[in-house]
């Protein structure tokens, strides 16, 4: 018999789970914290539990960490692992510390089949979605790996993830169901209790879901994926923009910020003479003002098979920005040596990209 991984479960389908098999239900808020907060996922080693449940636990269920297959720590101390899945295929999850604590950017897809020209990612074909326990379980052992690192300490920062971007490999609003289930285990209190707030989504500008998304008023953040003014560049950069223009995706971020009041980032990779001429932010700046928002300048990561380059211009783009009256930062590069990028990683080792791994 095939076992479900208990990660896929909130606390609330655990209760109902014990429930109609005849266990107390208030054994799921145990469960949740052997799993979530002692970070134990050998259901024998759960000993407030009685003889009976934890026998019908292993019977079912499985609590396995992703099995990785590539580690890489960056000089920096950003960390990226490539995680083989139960049925062989490859993810990537990257940690990155921050001084507010650790920041993990996990993946919601094999693949990405948006195929953003500067990305990674989309150079091997979208295989499927991840289940909800797969874009957990990427938590649940960027956790063990720290609490190996650090010696288990709930008071240290550093021993626990506390932040998290969905922003790896894949369309986080391309698995919308999936992705919105996960946020609630991982947001729990009795479990790894991530604020909300301190959980981002990112999308390339998938509007339907922008506007479901909203519609949730979650106090989760939103990050749109701009990276281009207009939708000339745009169109050339990242092929979503045909089906959902920069006019519908500015409307549904103005939906967005009615609905739930709260601002929003707007990601931009800087790529040299593509989108970081001076008449690129000037633009910008009229295409955002009077929006709640700020724009988060990215240094790109260059990729070997793409003909981008890294702006040289971050600087002066910076400060156009910042005359026009856009609030703006330049995002700190991380694990520049280790293939941090999106889909680097994965990419080497399936032979797409460089040498293979």
């Amino acid at each position: 018999m095939e076992k479900n991984s208990i990660f896929k479960y909130t606390i609330e389908d655990l209760e109902n789970i014990l429930s109609e098999n005849g266990f107390n239900k208030f054994a799921a808020k145990q469960i949740y914290d052997w799993i979530y907060v002692k970070l134990e996922n050998d259901f024998n080693n759960m000993t407030n539990l009685s003889k009976g449940l934890r026998e019908f636990l292993i019977e079912n269920y499985t609590a396995q960490p992703l099995k990785d297959l590539v580690v890489k720590e960056s000089t920096d101390g950003t960390i990226k692992i490539l995680f083989m899945l139960d049925d062989k295929r490859t993810i990537e999850t990257v940690l990155m510390p921050q001084k507010y604590g650790q920041s993990v950017c996990v993946t919601t897809q094999v693949g990405c089949k948006m195929a953003c020209k500067f990305c990674a990612s989309g150079l091997i074909k979208t295989e499927r979605n991840l289940e909800t326990d797969e874009i957990v379980r990427q938590i649940f052992t960027m956790n063990k790996l720290l609490k190996d690192k650090y010696s288990y300490d709930p008071e240290n920062p550093r021993a626990r993830v506390s932040h998290i971007v969905v922003m790896g490999i894949g369309e986080p609003m391309d698995n919308f169901d999936n992705v919105m289930k996960f946020v609630n285990i991982v947001n729990d209190q009795k479990g790894f209790q991530i604020g909300a707030r301190h959980i981002t989504i990112s999308t390339c500008g998938v509007v339907p879901k922008i506007k479901q998304f909203a519609d949730l008023k979650t106090q989760v953040n939103l990050a749109i994926s701009l990276h281009a003014p207009n939708n000339e560049v745009r169109n050339q950069m990242m092929p979503i923009n045909r089906a959902f223009p920069i006019e519908k995706l500015i409307d549904s971020v103005k939906y967005y910020i009615e609905v739930t009041n709260r601002r929003i980032t707007f990601e931009y990779i800087l790529i040299d003479n593509v989108n970081d001429l001076p008449e690129h932010a000037l633009e910008l700046s009229k295409l955002i003002r009077g929006i709640n928002g700020y724009v988060n300048l990215i240094p790109y990561n260059e990729v070997e098979e793409n003909p981008y380059k890294q702006s040289t211009k971050i600087e002066q783009f910076f400060k156009i920005l910042k005359k026009q009256g856009i609030n703006a930062i330049v995002r700190k590069e991380f694990g520049a040596d280790i293939d941090a990028a999106c889909g680097q990683l994965r990419a080497k080792r399936e032979g797409v990209i460089g040498n293979e791994i």
